[in-house]
């Protein structure tokens, strides 16, 4: 387990600063990730020009795949109703499909090239997969649409596909994929094992369905692997933005002849680094927010303790992104929608452990995130004997609290219960936390307390003096008495990449949450 006292690329100072600015800033209703898209066995998308909105207030130019004219697109997972899919979008819309039973189908996808004359033709590659097409004009790589005209391309999905996939245009890809002509492919399994819908993840559902949680899975497990099985999943494509390139194609957009625009990519700088198509902060604003109409998915997970949290990491763009996700590992279950196994045992998955997820151009990647509270050696859940606390702990085999999953404290590692991290803390998790607030008044570093563990889902309201509330949750728009957790911060290595336009913080970061059971996460948002 690594923390922020081991970060040897970013200092300790940079990242509270960063916590401070990005939960100030956070004054939207709390938004959470998922992994919205869209379904079906057939698709119609356009390619077309819009503008992508920055943190520091530039519009910038851009290119995007989204849905053709007169296509109705089927939104999932089913549970977020807010969907939409424009004309245009960075990335482009998230493509889930579903592995037959046996042997093979078939997943069309038909583009339209919308794009300026003076782009020319376009067209997207598949990576992974094979693929028949039809119409079009011949190009280097795939059959391309001409300006105006169309393509199709016709997957073949066999039965043991599963996993995530990238997409993105195989026509002047040093051009057209910076300029954000990109997505991602889910591919869901035929069959789920019945390891994932028993034991504890049908506890995990059951403590759920307690809290009057939904359940935002596309599927249980992520490949038909009893080791792929999953509680909660976020889908992150990394990319970056030079902003000359994109002014250059902005500048020759209106000249009238036909694949004449000649932007020079090199040198290579990119000043704006994106997650989901959107920098810090404006990746914690929900999914489909309607001030980012061409940028529709955002980058803000979050999670319980003791879930499994799958990770679908895409590398897009030409820079490789060492990301890295604190609290804990990732364990890489695929790369590339390849299930990792040992060559011994085909049946044991054998993927390493990463400390940051580096994100090459073009890989894409399954992993698996966890977190719980063992290894602290006091009670994250704020527990106190001497309080009259009343809440047990039954460990199980692994010494955890699985028994109960209707309890508060589930999934807690039971070896610390009721070992308080001071002597009088507050109390019990349903009415207090594990430390004492100070007064917000004479906070040194800004009006946000950052040295605590999970506080209790009053935490905020019990603010020493008359003052009001303590963020992070008392935000404009957050209640002050409706979530406070671990806030573990994701983000590059790579310093320039949490900046927008050279300017601390921004970029590839954001907040991975971990609330105690009685918080309800909606990942409607």
């Amino acid at each position: 387990m690594r923390t922020m006292n081991m970060k040897k690329a970013i200092s300790k100072t940079q990242l509270l600063l960063a916590a401070m600015v990005a939960m100030a800033l956070l004054l939207t209703a709390p938004a959470h990730a998922a992994t919205p898209g869209i379904t079906g066995t057939t698709f119609n998308l356009t390619a077309q020009a819009a503008f992508l909105s920055q943190p520091d207030g530039q519009s910038v130019y851009s290119w995007g795949y989204g849905c053709a004219t007169g296509f109705p697109p089927t939104f999932a997972p089913a549970a977020i109703s807010t969907g939409f899919c424009g004309t245009m979008q960075v990335p482009g819309p998230t493509l889930i499909v579903t592995a037959p039973a046996s042997g093979t189908s078939t997943v069309m996808v038909t583009l339209a090239n919308n794009l300026p004359t003076a782009a020319g033709n376009t067209s997207i590659l598949f990576p992974g997969f094979q693929v028949a097409t039809s119409g079009g004009v011949a190009g280097l790589l795939t059959q391309e649409a001409a300006h105006l005209g169309s393509v199709t391309y016709t997957l073949t999905i066999p039965s043991t596909a599963a996993g995530t996939h990238a997409y993105y245009s195989g026509t002047q890809g040093d051009l057209q994929v910076e300029m954000g002509l990109y997505g991602a492919i889910i591919v869901l399994p035929s069959a789920v094992p019945s390891a994932c819908t028993s034991g504890v993840h049908s506890n995990n559902l059951t403590a759920q369905a307690h809290w009057s949680e939904t359940n935002y899975r596309l599927a249980a497990a992520a490949y038909n692997h009893p080791g792929a099985c999953y509680d909660r999943e976020y889908i992150f494509q990394f990319s970056e933005i030079d902003p000359r390139i994109h002014r250059q194609a902005e500048e020759q957009s209106a000249r009238p002849c036909t694949g004449c625009m000649n932007v020079a990519t090199e040198p290579y700088v990119p000043a704006y680094f994106m997650i989901n198509g959107r920098s810090m902060p404006d990746d914690m604003d929900p999914n489909y927010a309607p001030e980012y109409p061409h940028q529709p998915y955002n980058g803000n997970p979050h999670m319980h303790p003791g879930e499994l949290v799958l990770l679908r990491i895409i590398g897009t763009g030409r820079w490789q992104h060492p990301f890295h996700e604190h609290g804990n590992h990732v364990r890489v279950l695929a790369r590339d929608g390849n299930l990792i196994l040992s060559a011994t045992n085909p049946n044991d998955l054998a993927g390493p452990l990463l400390f940051t997820t580096t994100t090459t151009p073009g890989l894409t990647m399954d992993g698996i995130f966890y977190w719980t509270s063992k290894g602290l050696n006091w009670d994250a859940y704020g527990h106190n004997a001497a309080s009259g606390s009343t809440l047990s702990c039954t460990a199980d085999g692994n010494g955890y609290n699985t028994s109960a999953p209707t309890a508060i404290n589930y999934f807690e590692w039971c070896q610390d219960h009721n070992k308080p991290m001071q002597a009088h803390p507050f109390g019990d998790v349903a009415s207090g936390g594990p430390t004492t607030l100070p007064d917000p008044t004479i906070f040194a570093n800004g009006p946000w307390f950052g040295g605590s563990p999970y506080l209790g889902p009053d935490a905020t309201v019990r603010a020493v003096g008359n003052t009001g509330t303590t963020p992070p949750s008392g935000t404009v728009a957050n209640p002050p008495d409706s979530e406070a957790g671990f806030a573990f911060m994701w983000h590059s290595h790579n310093e320039r990449e949490i900046t927008t336009n050279n300017v601390f913080p921004g970029g590839m970061l954001m907040m991975m949450l971990v609330d105690s059971r009685e918080f309800v996460i909606d990942e409607s948002n």
